[in-house]
């Protein structure tokens, strides 16, 4: 099993903001498993974790995302503007 966290610093007072968005718009994708905000640690941050049979399961689900569906236009549409929200971002994959 691969495990992902794709991690986001965010603005300040953009943390909560960003979580709701990405728990709008991944809601329903079983691949996601939580969308996490920072209770110590680095302030702002925002960690989405996804979990995949394989590493080419994960890199297959990139071409969803690609796709022209009602699915990924509602998803496309919520995220609108969530880049502004954050500073930087990172992801990490583990293998359980």
């Amino acid at each position: 099993m691969i495990i992902v966290h794709d991690i986001f610093i965010c603005k300040p007072g953009q943390a909560s903001k960003l979580a709701k968005k990405f728990k709008e718009a991944m809601a329903g994708m079983a691949e996601v498993t939580h969308i996490m905000t920072d209770l110590s640690g680095q302030f702002n941050k925002v960690v989405m974790v996804s979990q995949y049979a394989s590493l080419t399961a994960w890199e297959q689900s990139f071409e969803k995302y690609k796709q022209d569906t009602d699915e990924m236009k509602k998803v496309k549409q919520v995220m609108e503007g969530y880049q502004d929200m954050y500073l930087t971002g990172s992801r990490e994959i583990f293998q359980a």
